[in-house]
């Protein structure tokens, strides 16, 4: 209870808790498209190349969420638009986007006065105390555009990811709905660095689906349940950080893996009796 309590006193853990709710959401709704459409490792390239938008942004001391913003959806967009047309294998522009941003914000980085290896700390692990109210009403408007989206256009979205040239057939959008979702990807990693930091937040965006995915094929069960999952883990993991005092994203991390790993035994420890059965017909 005194962490509850300690919420209403201090303005910057009820921000770190609102942004673990928001976060979570976004991350539990976005990840399931990427998921179900397999687009893990674009996530994973569009969060390390933010890190070049970072970096420029430190070396020109202007807002860094700002610089990564704007890095990580010319990269999503990039990396959509040559694997539609077919210029580069899209593994491979992902490849080369991961590598040039991270390359990038390490060239700017190093070229900024007085740089030390402790500023890059908050964006490269999170640091969610550092949340500010402006980035929980970034976080909001965020949270509103997609849980909109998703009440509107589930069905097409659905359709998408699971089989494009179905989708053609019956007439969706599919390379508008590409642009948006992957524009959408980009953002959402954004906002959500300094929570879980670019090393650890594919982990936010991927483990909730899959955890989800253990128990129910839906799309629709998923879009429901891992925003469920992706809060209650964040809100869990900052709770074990606020009394052990330690690094809030690790923490976060442990308490999917543990929901996880314990999901994945239930689920193994419910066929073992079928197969038992089986073998004695």
């Amino acid at each position: 209870m005194e962490f509850f309590s300690d919420v209403f006193q201090y303005g910057y853990l009820s921000n770190a808790l609102a942004a673990c709710v928001l976060s979570g959401i976004t991350c539990g709704l976005i990840g399931t498209y990427v998921v179900c459409r397999r687009m893990v490792f674009l996530a994973g390239g569009i969060t390390h190349a933010s890190f070049g938008g970072l970096g420029i942004a430190f070396w020109a001391g202007t807002n860094p969420i700002a610089g990564a913003m704007v890095f990580a959806v010319l990269s999503a967009l990039g990396i959509e638009w040559a694997g539609s047309r077919g210029r580069i294998r899209e593994d491979s522009a992902i490849g080369i986007i991961w590598s040039v941003g991270m390359a990038v914000g390490a060239l700017f980085m190093s070229l900024r006065p007085g740089y030390t290896s402790g500023d890059l700390a908050a964006y490269l692990f999170g640091s969610i105390i550092t949340v500010t109210d402006g980035d929980v009403t970034a976080l909001a408007l965020l949270t509103a555009v997609v849980v909109i989206g998703a009440l509107l256009w589930l069905r097409p979205v659905m359709y998408v990811a699971f089989d494009r040239e179905f989708a053609r057939s019956r007439n969706i959008p599919t390379r508008v709905i590409s642009y948006l979702m992957a524009a959408l990807i980009a953002v959402t990693i954004v906002l959500s660095i300094r929570i879980m930091g670019i090393v650890l937040l594919i982990s936010l965006i991927t483990m909730p689906v899959v955890i989800v995915n253990t128990l129910a094929r839906s799309y629709r069960t998923l879009a429901l349940a891992a925003p469920a999952v992706a809060v209650v883990g964040n809100v869990a993991g900052l709770l074990v950080s606020y009394h052990l005092e330690v690094p809030p994203g690790a923490a976060i991390i442990f308490t999917l893996t543990l929901a996880l790993v314990s999901v994945k035994l239930l689920s193994l420890s419910q066929k073992k009796p079928k197969h038992r059965h089986e073998d004695h017909s």
